[in-house]
């Protein structure tokens, strides 16, 4: 099958890297000024991944849309809607599936990704998703794990996981589409939550963290029409041990840099994600205090401290 790839950051790049070493046409795409691909231009290295010389690297749009019979996307969240602009203007046409690669909501309309991607490109455009644990040092050191592929087209569904899996990542199908997209979002909060637990000095409340955190996520899943099951599968409950205490998690290093206030260099995607579930908890009157108090104190609302009390000293309550 060939594929293009679009967007050459540590988790595209490894998708590249993936899926051209399991026997498919790669094409990684990344922008003429992007500093990761000149570095893959370079040495084919990035420090994590390095590319063999059959996998094409591309800084033009138009080649990379027009090489690949399905389109994978793995760029910041907030930055898909004008993407996939982009993507027009560079001929993509709709028979192209599309797989979202990224875990975030859109901040300021409270859209799935998916929404942001069919109000884009059309309601009939093929559009999956592709979620769950693993961090790129671990998959490149051989050590496997499982994830999920989830669309309402059931056909491209079906087509993608046994065209995806490998004894590296075997892919499961996904059942619900905003529960899996709202779960692996969500979790990228939960794992500000738990760096903000170490910078605290407090790790082990990560148990409770644990417990409670999928519960508030559940009930919004339910309340958006999703199943609430699905917050304690592979998107999001599954994806907690590479989020809330792995060293490579992005979202836990913020999280842990800014109650110590230090600064940190890599955004992390939870923390619009955090703007936009805070935004959703209100449309939907979801209580979520774990995620709406993350967003509180990451935006100078609330005190981290008095956060941790609110959370873990509350009225005395029935546990279920």
């Amino acid at each position: 099958m060939r594929i293009s790839v679009l967007g050459c950051g540590r988790w595209g790049s490894f998708i590249a890297w993936y899926l051209n070493s399991i026997g498919h046409d790669t094409v990684l795409y990344g922008r003429p000024h992007s500093a990761s691909m000149a570095a893959f231009l370079n040495n084919r290295t990035n420090g994590m991944v390095t590319l063999p010389e059959r996998l094409a690297l591309s800084t033009d749009l138009s080649m990379a849309v027009g090489h690949g019979e399905v389109i994978v996307i793995s760029i910041g969240a907030q930055n898909l809607r004008s993407f996939l602009k982009d993507l027009l203007n560079a001929g993509y046409q709709k028979k192209q599936p599309i797989v979202l690669c990224m875990k975030g909501i859109e901040d300021g309309t409270g859209l799935r990704l998916s929404e942001v991607a069919a109000e884009v490109l059309g309601i009939d455009a093929p559009i999956a998703i592709w979620v769950g644990p693993g961090h790129v040092q671990d998959f490149t050191a051989g050590i496997p794990n499982c994830m999920v592929i989830d669309s309402l087209n059931k056909d491209l569904k079906y087509h993608l996981v046994h065209a995806f899996s490998s004894d590296l990542i075997r892919f499961y199908y996904g059942s619900d589409l905003i529960g899996n997209e709202i779960g692996a979002a969500s979790k990228n909060v939960i794992g500000i939550a738990a760096g903000m637990l170490d910078g605290a000095g407090v790790s082990s409340l990560k148990g409770a963290l644990i417990a409670r955190g999928p519960r508030e996520i559940s009930r919004l899943i339910e309340a958006m029409g999703g199943q609430g099951i699905t917050a304690y599968g592979l998107g999001h409950l599954g994806d907690y041990a590479a989020t809330v205490f792995s060293p490579y998690s992005h979202n836990r290093a913020v999280g842990e840099a800014f109650i110590k206030k230090e600064g940190y260099r890599q955004l992390a995607e939870g923390i619009a994600t955090a703007s936009a579930i805070t935004l959703l908890s209100k449309r939907y009157g979801v209580e979520m205090p774990i995620c709406t108090g993350v967003n509180a104190v990451l935006s100078g609302k609330m005190e981290a401290g008095v956060l941790l009390s609110g959370l873990f000293m509350r009225s005395l309550k029935e546990e279920f």
